[in-house]
C-alpha cells in the first residue's frame, strides 16, 4: 500500500485520495462523540451500582464532571502536539488511551476508581479530537475541505442519536459497564484503520511555550472548574473565587502570548483572520445551546409526559437522521458558496425549532408525536451549522499552525459547554421557583416516573421557559457568523 505525501511546505498533495483517512479517523471522533453523552443515561444504574450508600447526586455527578474538565484543559497543548510529533503519531497514542480507559471504567469495582478512569479517558479523547481537525487542514486543498467537514459534522448529527439510545439499550440488557466495553472493539477498529490509512504527515518543528502551558492550563483549570461545580455548591464565595482568578490568569496569559517573540502557544495572528474569529464565537455560542437544550427538554419528556430515557431518546431520530444525510451536501456547497449563505439558514432553523419546542412544551396534552417536527427542523439547521463553522474556521489556516487553530477551535467549543451546562442548571432552577415556588432543587424534589398532576403544569412551564436559555445564545452565534466575508480560495459561479 503506497503511502500519501505531502509537500515540504505540509500544503495537500496526496498521491491518493485523503478520504480513506478521513473516514479511518472519524472512527474514532465518533466514539469519543458517543461518550460524553452516553454515560448520562446510565447514571443512575452507576449510582445504584457503585454509591448506593448515599441519598444525593453529588459524587456520580463527577463521573461526567471528571472526563469533561480532563477533555477541556488540555485541549490547547494536544494541537500543538499535533503539528510538532505529526498528527497520526497524536491520534494513535490518545485513541489507545481512550479505548484502555474504556476497559478500566468498565472493571471499575468502586465509583473512584470509575471517575479516574474517566479523567484518562477525557485526556485521551484531548489527544484525539483537535488532530482530526489538523489532517483535514492539511490533506484537503481550501476549495474542498467543505465536503470533509461536512462528513465530520455529519458525524456530529448521527452521534447525539446513538448515544442516548446506545445507553438505554446497553444499560437495560447488559448493564452500565457495557457502555464502556463496546469501545473496546471500536477502537482497536479504528486504531489499526489509523495505523493503515492516515498518512504520517510532515512534523513542523515547534519551541514548546513552556510559560504558555502552564498558565493555560491553570486558567482553564480554574475557570472550567468553577462552572461546573458552581452550581453544587450554591455559588458560594470561594467559587466566585476561583472563576475570577482563573479569568485574571487568562488575562496574564493573553498578555504572555503577546510578549512571546519565539512561538506563543496560541498565535494571536490567527484571530486577525476575521472568520476565524467569527467561528470561534459562534462555536462558543453553539457548544453552549446543544449542551443546554437537552437537560430541560428531557427533564420534561420523561418527568411531565412520563417517557423513558429510550423513548425520549427516540423523539431525536428526525434531527440525527436529517443532520447526518444533509450535512455532507452542505459541506460540498460550502466549497462553492460564501459560508453565510449556509451558516444564517442553519442556525436560523436551531432558535426556530427550539422556540418551536418551548411552544408545544406548555400544553401537556399534545400528542407526543409532535415533538418529532421540530426534531427534524433542528436536524436540517444542524446540517448548516456545525461542518460550515469547522470549515470556515480552518479554511484559511497556514499548515503548520494547523493544530494550534483546531486545539483554539475545540477549546472554545468545549468552554462555551461547561458554561451551557452550569447556565442552565441555575436557570432551570430559577424557573421552577418562579412557577412552583418551594421546588428549587428539581433532582431532590422531583423523582423518577411522571410527577403528580398538581405540578405538571408548573413544571412544564418551566422547562418550556428554560429552553429558551440556548434559543436565544443561538442568536448570538448567529450574530458572529454576519460578520464572516467569503474566503478568497472559493472559486466564483
Amino acid at each position: 500500500m503506497s503511502t500519501p505525501t505531502v509537500t515540504p511546505t505540509g500544503a495537500a498533495s496526496v498521491v491518493r485520495s485523503p478520504w480513506p483517512a478521513l473516514w479511518a479517523l472519524v472512527i474514532g471522533f465518533f466514539m469519543i462523540l458517543v461518550d460524553t453523552t452516553i454515560v448520562s443515561v446510565a447514571n443512575p444504574a452507576i449510582k445504584a451500582a457503585l454509591d448506593p450508600e448515599t441519598s444525593n447526586l453529588d459524587n456520580v455527578v463527577w463521573v461526567t464532571s471528571a472526563y469533561l474538565l480532563a477533555y477541556a484543559v488540555p485541549l490547547l497543548i494536544t494541537g500543538r502536539l499535533g503539528d510538532r510529533f505529526g498528527p497520526k503519531n497524536i491520534y494513535l497514542i490518545g485513541l489507545a488511551l481512550f479505548t484502555l480507559a474504556s476497559l478500566g471504567c468498565g472493571l471499575s469495582g468502586d465509583l473512584g476508581t470509575l471517575i479516574a478512569m474517566r479523567a484518562v479517558q477525557g485526556i485521551g479523547a484531548a489527544l484525539v479530537t483537535p488532530q482530526t481537525m489538523a489532517v483535514i487542514t492539511r490533506t484537503f486543498p481550501p476549495n474542498k475541505r467543505g465536503a470533509a467537514m461536512g462528513l465530520w459534522g455529519a458525524t456530529a448529527g448521527v452521534a447525539m442519536l446513538v448515544g442516548p439510545l446506545a445507553g438505554g439499550l446497553l444499560v437495560d440488557g447488559l448493564g452500565w459497564e457495557w457502555i464502556f466495553f463496546i469501545n473496546i472493539p471500536v477502537g482497536i477498529v479504528g486504531l489499526v484503520l489509523a495505523w493503515i490509512l492516515v498518512p504520517k504527515l510532515e512534523t513542523q518543528r515547534h519551541r514548546f511555550d513552556i510559560v504558555g502551558v502552564f498558565l493555560s492550563a491553570i486558567a482553564l483549570f480554574l475557570i472550567v472548574f468553577g462552572l461546573q461545580e458552581g452550581e453544587h455548591y450554591d455559588w458560594a464565595p470561594w467559587v466566585w473565587v476561583m472563576i475570577a482568578g482563573g479569568l485574571v490568569v487568562l488575562g496574564v496569559f493573553i498578555w504572555t502570548q503577546t510578549r512571546t517573540k519565539s512561538e506563543p502557544l496560541v498565535p494571536l495572528e490567527l484571530f486577525r483572520d476575521r472568520n476565524f474569529s467569527a467561528a470561534n464565537l459562534g462555536i462558543a455560542a453553539v457548544g453552549f445551546a446543544v449542551t443546554s437544550m437537552s437537560l430541560p427538554f428531557m427533564f420534561f419528556l420523561q418527568l411531565a409526559r412520563g417517557l423513558t430515557p429510550t423513548e425520549a431518546a427516540l423523539l431525536l431520530i428526525p434531527m440525527a437522521v436529517l443532520s447526518g444525510v444533509l450535512a455532507p451536501f452542505a459541506g460540498r456547497l460550502l466549497d462553492r458558496v460564501d459560508p453565510r449563505v449556509i451558516l444564517v439558514p442553519g442556525l436560523l432553523l436551531v432558535g426556530g425549532s427550539l422556540a418551536w419546542n418551548a411552544l408545544l412544551m406548555q400544553d401537556t396534552s399534545l400528542p407526543i408525536w409532535w415533538f418529532l417536527l421540530p426534531s427534524a427542523l433542528q436536524g436540517i439547521g444542524n446540517a448548516g451549522m456545525w461542518g460550515p463553522l469547522a470549515t470556515t474556521a480552518t479554511r484559511g489556516l497556514p499548515p503548520r499552525q494547523a493544530g494550534a487553530g483546531a486545539g483554539i477551535y475545540n477549546t472554545t467549543r468545549t468552554v462555551g459547554s461547561v458554561i451551557g451546562s452550569a447556565a442552565i442548571a441555575a436557570f432551570m432552577q430559577s424557573r421552577l421557583e418562579a412557577n412552583l415556588p418551594g421546588a428549587g432543587d428539581a433532582a431532590e424534589s422531583f423523582g423518577s416516573g411522571t410527577l403528580p398532576p398538581a405540578v405538571v403544569d408548573g413544571f412544564a412551564q418551566a422547562m418550556s421557559q428554560a429552553i429558551l436559555l440556548p434559543a436565544a445564545v443561538v442568536v448570538v452565534g448567529l450574530v458572529a457568523v454576519l460578520f464572516m466575508r467569503r474566503p478568497p480560495q472559493l472559486t466564483r459561479p
